[in-house]
């Protein structure tokens, strides 16, 4: 297998990392307006992110839960719809600072790739505007041009994450200990000890404080 001509891999989170916003709670809002969700759904996604936020639940089964509401929709219904919520919402709120991070990194000659739990439309137009060398994320389901709701494979999260960045530096030839993260929640603490570079952006409580105690990097943005 031939190497990949990078001396390393930075990889990027998306919501609340690269972005400051989350864009799985505004796709359920923009899907709501659109006419594409009962009041039901919406108030079940808000209830969802909730017990995420809190920590309430498993994680794990509130993430599937929150892609159920996809089910029984075209998928090229949900593209247009992400392609709103991106263009209206999203490229806005890409931190500035990132962007310098991602320009530093390939000055560096390292390949940029966002690994993120969020829906492969969602982030495919952010990394074209990013410009990074590729994406790795949540790729929901089809039959026939229909969501099932269920993801391909696995969600893109915990250690589904973790797995999927080994698997990519192994894949590249590319040490993990050379390798940087940039990530905010504490759902992303197992990636973030696999790298040599743990960076912290914003971090919620639980991350602040490991991060602080671990001397990692953490960037208030």
């Amino acid at each position: 297998m031939k190497a990949q001509p990078w001396n390393y891999i930075a990889f990027f989170d998306l919501d609340k990392t690269v972005i400051s916003l989350n864009s799985g709670s505004l796709l359920v809002r923009q899907a709501y307006k659109n006419g594409l969700l009962n009041t039901g759904d919406l108030l079940n996604a808000i209830f969802q992110s909730y017990l995420y936020k809190f920590n309430l639940r498993d994680t794990n089964l509130i993430i599937s839960k929150m892609g159920t509401w996809l089910k029984g929709l075209k998928y090229e219904v949900i593209e247009e719809l992400s392609d709103v919520v991106v263009d209206k919402y999203l490229i806005g709120s890409i931190r500035p600072e990132i962007i310098k991070e991602m320009h530093h990194h390939k000055e560096n000659n390292a390949a940029t790739v966002i690994l993120s739990s969020a829906i492969l439309s969602i982030c495919e137009p952010i990394g074209r505007y990013l410009e990074v060398d590729d994406i790795i994320c949540t790729t929901m389901e089809t039959s026939e041009g229909i969501l099932t709701g269920n993801p391909v494979d696995n969600f893109c999260f915990e250690d589904e994450k973790r797995i999927r960045l080994l698997s990519y530096c192994e894949k590249n030839m590319c040490d993990p200990l050379k390798a940087w993260y940039y990530a905010d929640s504490i759902a992303d603490l197992s990636v973030l000890q696999v790298v040599g570079n743990p960076v912290c952006v914003s971090p919620d409580k639980k991350l602040g404080r490991i991060a602080s105690d671990r001397g990692w990097r953490i960037y208030n943005w």
